[in-house]
């Protein structure tokens, strides 16, 4: 599924998190090659209008910020099969000459790799696994860098690891580089949840893979039947919680770990939050960590943000 490193540091954070609470299974393990293209499936469901959003702004926009940023490098982080990507190496050709797709799956993001190779001959593809919150300072140099995380995946952070991020990617960036990210806007309640409970059940799918990939990689024992899928909108945090609960009360066998879970009945399974967000509470997050939004474009109708970021003032201390 990932590297070595990356496994062990993985297999800590789903030991902490099944003693939180709530409970909670890290989200990268959605991730496999399995996630990986059942996610991509999910892009194409009429209910998931994120993508769209994003790539209706990235066609509208992207010529705007090739001329702003001349970059010589594209870094995607949680590449995925950079469909969406394409608009910017189109946008950048005048400038480009490598792509550095950054991802957890090794298999998909080899396959990713040698597409994106063979479509663009000129365009040195450098693929890298690993995961960014904690190999930001490995990318490769070589600026103008374009650093770009898509999708809104920056919504998977809870705030105060989100503005710890933000504070990692301030510290990787030269003076001419830039952040390119997208983020999913605050809107009615019936159209988020419908994004994550879409009719086909593929979402549910999704979410339901994470376990099978703990079974397999952490010898576990979830069992399917006993979690009922659970996805629903947080007023207060303004976020999608995203999950299961527990059928009844039982017990999960984690060999890897060591450890015997117990679930309570109706008890919570977190896998994934995915925030919302208004650009006065971005922009500070933003500001806060040294970084300035240089530009901030939405779709027609309001629904999705794409913000472009560099580093301003002084290197600060994430609190």
């Amino acid at each position: 599924m990932a590297s070595a490193a990356t496994q062990v540091g993985l297999r800590e954070a789903t030991l902490r998190g099944l003693q939180g609470k709530p409970k909670e299974l890290p989200t990268v393990w959605l991730y496999d090659e399995r996630g990986s293209q059942l996610y991509e499936e999910i892009t194409r469901l009429p209910e998931y209008y994120l993508p769209r959003r994003e790539r209706e702004i990235l066609r509208a926009r992207s010529p705007k910020i090739a001329a702003r940023t001349q970059a010589r490098t594209l870094v995607e982080l949680g590449a995925g099969n950079a469909s969406r990507t394409r608009l910017l190496l189109d946008a950048l050709a005048p400038t480009l000459e490598r792509f550095v797709p950054l991802d957890v799956s090794e298999e998909f993001l080899r396959a990713t790799a040698e597409a994106v190779a063979a479509e663009y001959p000129r365009i040195v593809v450098e693929s890298f696994v690993g995961d960014f919150e904690r190999d930001l300072g490995s990318l490769p140099a070589g600026g103008p860098r374009l650093i770009a995380l898509l999708g809104s995946t920056i919504g998977n952070f809870y705030p105060a690891q989100r503005r710890r991020f933000l504070y990692a990617v301030a510290g990787a960036l030269d003076e001419d580089d830039a952040f390119l990210v997208g983020v999913d806007l605050v809107k009615d309640v019936a159209r988020l949840e419908a994004a994550y409970n879409d009719e086909r059940g593929l979402t549910e799918t999704f979410v339901r893979n994470a376990l099978i990939a703990v079974n397999r990689e952490l010898e576990a024992t979830f069992d399917q039947a006993r979690f009922a899928y659970d996805a629903r909108w947080d007023r207060k945090r303004q976020w999608m919680d995203i999950g299961f609960r527990a059928r009844h009360a039982h017990t999960v066998s984690i060999r890897a770990l060591e450890r015997e879970i117990a679930f309570a009945e109706n008890e919570q399974l977190r896998v994934e939050v995915s925030s919302k967000f208004r650009r006065e509470r971005f922009e500070l997050d933003a500001r806060d960590a040294d970084l300035g939004v240089d530009g901030w474009w939405t779709d027609e109708a309001g629904d999705f943000a794409v913000a472009l970021m560099t580093f301003k003032g002084r290197r600060s201390t994430c609190p």
